[in-house]
């Protein structure tokens, strides 16, 4: 089921979406102009998507929705996005979320500094150089809210997903530091897991039967927005996931993640 949250509290504002154009993204840009925000800028890479999709919530909403193509591994062009969304709002930027990445499995042994790069460029810059960009707008206008999507992998790392975890452990240690360094400038920065949601960063892999719609996810992140909730938590499994990841929980632990990398080395990379 959806997650109820108090809707008012996103009438009039403005938000952009990073990896918009699918996904908890999507959903996310969609639950945010059901609750009448003002504005709603989708950036992605992905161009006839974004444009699918522009129209589609154009035509549904009204001109409150804008595309931006952005490839947000390169900082330039996610500065002039964000210049772009700024003068497409006119008066405020309300909240960014820093959503755009991928799962990025492989074995530690087979990968390159090239393979470490890509992923951190992707996982963890992005949202860097979208921080970096949007601060100031905030600080100047007298606040504002970040939210940067890990994953509950960050709080229990997987076998055989090196990269996803330490790219996402990475930007939730970035997000919360964050947290305090602008908690005087009235700039709420949280970190937001998804919790399992049946989107495209499954691949070829079937997601799991008690995996959530990208809908479900993106109501229950928006519910931790409204609490400015430290780090919102996408589903249960998440909120137990992070139990596992301190000494109370090491033999459960230990024995769940080392089930997961037997299943994984057969091949069966959706065992859960």
């Amino acid at each position: 089921m959806d997650m109820e949250y108090h809707r008012e509290c996103f009438h009039g504002k403005t938000a952009v979406v990073t990896g918009a154009a699918s996904g908890i993204g999507l959903a996310l840009a969609e639950e945010l102009l059901e609750s009448k925000a003002a504005g709603v800028v989708l950036a992605d890479i992905n161009q006839d998507k974004l444009n699918e999709h522009e129209q589609r919530l154009q035509e549904q909403y009204g001109a409150r929705v804008k595309g931006i193509s952005c490839d947000v591994t390169l900082e330039e062009q996610l500065q002039n996005m964000i210049a772009a969304a700024a003068a497409f709002f006119g008066k405020r930027f309300d909240l960014l979320f820093n959503n755009a990445g991928a799962g990025f499995g492989s074995w530690f042994t087979e990968l390159g500094n090239a393979e470490w790069k890509t992923a951190f460029d992707l996982n963890f810059y992005s949202a860097l150089y979208g921080m970096r960009a949007v601060l100031p707008i905030m600080i100047k206008q007298g606040g504002g809210q970040i939210i940067n999507i890990i994953s509950g992998i960050a709080f229990a790392p997987m076998p055989c997903q090196t990269r996803y975890a330490a790219t996402k452990a990475a930007l939730k240690a970035l997000a919360l530091a964050l947290r305090a360094e602008h908690w005087d400038d009235n700039i709420k920065i949280s970190s937001a897991t998804p919790g399992t949601t049946a989107t495209a960063i499954w691949g070829n892999a079937k997601p799991p039967e008690f995996a959530q719609s990208a809908r479900q996810s993106a109501s229950r992140i928006l519910h931790g927005v409204v609490n400015n909730d430290r780090v919102i938590f996408g589903d249960d499994m998440d909120v137990d996931g992070v139990a596992t990841a301190h000494p109370f929980g090491q033999k459960r632990a230990d024995e769940y993640f080392l089930r997961v990398a037997r299943e994984r080395r057969k091949g069966n990379t959706a065992a859960l």
